[in-house]
């Protein structure tokens, strides 16, 4: 199994990257404040006013090191990449199957109904740890989850599918507030909003979403899948589909309880965050650091994959979840096995 490198965030306004042999330099105001090898990293994300050196980009694109660029406050920019690699016939598969709507339906439900059952996990043990089980709104939740996955017993077109999909989103976030215990006059939730977020709970989940993103778009393509080329979400210039997919079944498990951690345990608070003049929340500098740290330390929790029964890092399931899709595209397997929070 794959080791769990590290990925390097940079947010410090008018830090330059640059390499120096087999290293990374992050230097600020002409003094270096970092210097990683680079064989220990396995991507490296800027956010704001963050450059690199071309010298360095084309050394992250030959070995293999991600690097994206986000706005100040977590939106996601561009990717630098090198030449094109990997498996082509991998690739054909993927396009193939991509173009064919029943086998895009069969992995588009696997999905489904996989990110079904985990905010299910989510409300349930979110209810038994903080003890507000007898709570009607995560109890009635649980149970339309559980409805819909019932209803996902039955053979679905993908129109029908994001109908499901879409239902049970709704059920979920409608009960996700209930699962706050910590200020919730602070941090109030009404329901999911983005670009801009709207409250501090969805800044919160926004830009959770966008490191998971990161390292999604890194294990696909670090397997030789196209991250522009999904089952559940259909091709759109400069959207990640496939990347979009497996977050799918991986947000309720990687973001949505570290983002309820975060608030419960009040590592994060409101003073961590302003409105701006649209009317968005962003968070501030030091609030952003916290969550960055607390995701690093999320994924080196390791977890015993249901698939495979191995006992992996959390920070490792996008990886072998896209290896598990390239050997089901590949037809190793029978079927995509999506991940199954117990």
């Amino acid at each position: 199994m794959r080791k769990l490198l590290n990925t390097l965030f940079v947010t410090t306004q008018g830090a330059y990257l640059s390499k120096k042999d087999e290293t990374v330099l992050v230097r600020v105001e002409d003094e270096t404040k970092l210097r990683l090898p680079i064989h220990t990293l396995e991507g490296i994300v800027c956010f704001g006013q963050v450059s690199c050196s071309p010298f360095l980009m084309g050394f992250c694109c030959e070995r293999g090191v991600g690097l994206s660029f986000c706005t100040e406050h977590g939106r996601f920019l561009a990717r630098a990449t090198g030449g094109v690699s990997g498996n082509v016939l991998l690739r054909k598969a993927q396009y193939r199957t991509s173009e064919d709507t029943t086998s895009s339906a069969d992995i588009a439900r696997n999905i489904i109904i996989s990110k079904i059952a985990n905010c299910k996990q989510v409300v349930q043990r979110g209810a038994r740890e903080d003890h507000i089980y007898e709570n009607d709104v995560l109890v009635n939740s649980a149970q339309m989850l559980n409805r819909i996955l019932e209803e996902l017993k039955a053979p679905l077109d993908l129109e029908g599918l994001r109908g499901k999909e879409g239902e049970a989103a709704r059920c979920y976030f409608s009960s996700f507030g209930a699962l706050i215990t910590a200020e919730r006059d602070s941090f109030p939730f009404n329901g999911r909003n983005r670009r801009p977020p709207l409250d501090r709970v969805n800044a919160l989940l926004s830009f959770v979403y966008t490191l998971l993103c990161h390292d999604v778009v890194s294990a696909l393509e670090s397997v030789g899948l196209d991250p522009q080329v999904g089952f559940l979400h259909r091709d759109r210039p400069g959207r990640p589909s496939l990347a979009l997919d497996i977050m799918e079944e991986l947000r309720p498990v990687l973001a949505d309880r570290l983002v309820l951690t975060l608030i419960n345990r009040r590592q994060v608070n409101a003073a961590g965050f302003k409105i701006t003049e649209s009317g968005g929340v962003v968070m501030d500098d030091e609030t952003r650091k916290t969550v960055i740290v607390s995701y690093q330390k999320r994924k080196q929790d390791e977890i015993t994959h249901p698939f495979i029964e191995e006992k992996i890092p959390l920070g490792l399931i996008p990886y072998t979840q896209a290896l598990l899709l390239a050997r089901h595209l590949r037809g190793d397997i029978a079927g995509y096995p999506p991940f199954r929070w117990r």
